[in-house]
């Protein structure tokens, strides 16, 4: 991404060449094959809720956090390198760690100096790159999602976790986890599956209706309640549009009821923000857990802390995950098959970047898990 544009994501994207060094101590040449395109991505083309040129001090971004690559040349030198040439590897988006382990910054976004996959060739740390599993019996395009498994995957066991230090020992199977649309929400909701609550979540249109109901996920149409979203300020006056919102509101908050016997969600992952943010609070069950790893539509959020205490209501916020866990987390994919349905995903060719990310931006993707491809494996 670089300098002005016709205001479209699509438009912020620039054909160019760029020049790296020759590889340092501890670096790898890779080739990018497929990335997935995340929310990041398009908060850095639309420059919300930062402007990451200016926040890295550059006049051109290599954007890209997440996809699989091929190495091509490694320079171990003294340092412990774990990946060889040839070998298929995710790329671990972690530009600065905190003394735990955690992102502070996410690399090929805002942490300076890192160049991301949407480029044929590029050299990055060869600490970052994790093997795909020898033999495994999931395709290329199915690791391409890891990021958003590797991002639910820590956010729900956070959230989990902190529900059960108030709700020690109920069944799972009396209380519903529910979910606004997204990929992140639906790798969670598997999760919360597996631990055997019942699990629902919004979703827009037909083919994802269909996507959901078929991976045993209740599924809410998002389109029966048109106006439930936060009126605009210059909304706001207008009384008809309020009327509206309400309307939706209570439909959708009778819904959330009748699918947890009247109690309302125990854990609610909200990736979303502002424009549902009090939706979510309203629907949310005594004990219960408003969860977030993202922030779509808007990162400002308030609430009445007198009435989310007098509720018990945890929330819990967490990004990325923990570096030292990633292995982990790949292990369990495999092992557990907790990855994408196949065929899932949809992917565009390298050339068609530009319509990728104004088609995401615009909501006209059906997938879940959309995908670029950059070289042929």
């Amino acid at each position: 991404m670089t300098g002005p544009h016709d205001g479209s994501p699509g438009g912020a994207l620039r054909r160019d060449r760029f020049t790296f060094g020759p590889l340092e101590e501890g670096e790898a040449l890779v080739e990018p094959i497929l990335g997935s395109w995340e929310a990041n991505m398009d908060h850095a083309l639309t420059r919300s809720p930062i402007d990451v040129c200016s926040s890295r001090g550059e006049d051109a971004v290599v954007l890209g956090n997440l996809g699989v690559v091929r190495v091509l040349k490694v320079n171990a030198g003294s340092r412990d390198v774990r990946v060889r040439e040839g070998d298929l590897c995710l790329l671990l988006p972690f530009g600065k760690i905190d003394r735990f382990g955690y992102a502070e910054l996410a690399y090929a976004y805002d942490a300076p100096g890192t160049i991301g996959l949407l480029t044929k060739r590029t050299k990055l740390d060869a600490r970052l790159l994790l093997p795909v599993p020898d033999g495994t019996a999931y395709s290329l395009p199915q690791w391409t999602t890891y990021g958003r498994y590797f991002t639910a995957w820590d956010n729900w066991q956070k959230a989990y976790g902190c529900w059960r230090t108030q709700v020690a020992d109920d069944d799972p199977a009396n209380h519903l986890v529910f979910g606004w649309g997204g990929g992140v929400a639906f790798a969670e909701l598997k999760l919360a599956q597996r631990a055997g609550f019942r699990v629902a979540m919004t979703a827009g249109s037909d083919e994802r209706v269909a996507f959901l109901r078929e991976n045993g996920i209740t599924a809410v149409d998002r389109r029966q309640f048109p106006d439930l979203s936060l009126p605009t300020r210059r909304e706001r006056t207008d009384r008809d549009r309020s009327q509206r919102r309400r309307k939706s509101a209570e439909a959708f908050l009778t819904l959330v009821n009748d699918l947890s016997d009247g109690h309302g969600a125990a854990i609610f992952v909200d990736n979303i923000g502002e424009p549902l943010y009090d939706i979510t609070l309203t629907a949310l069950a005594r004990e219960g857990v408003v969860t977030t790893c993202g922030w779509k539509a808007g990162m400002r959020v308030s609430h009445l802390r007198g009435a989310e205490s007098i509720s018990r209501h945890l929330h819990v916020n967490t990004h990325v995950w923990r570096l030292p866990d990633s292995r982990g987390i790949r292990d369990f994919m495999e092992a557990e098959g907790w990855v994408a349905p196949k065929g899932s995903d949809v992917v565009y060719d390298f050339d068609r970047v530009p319509e990728l990310a104004d088609d995401y931006a615009n909501g006209r993707i059906g997938s879940y898990f959309p995908m670029y491809r950059v070289n042929p494996l």
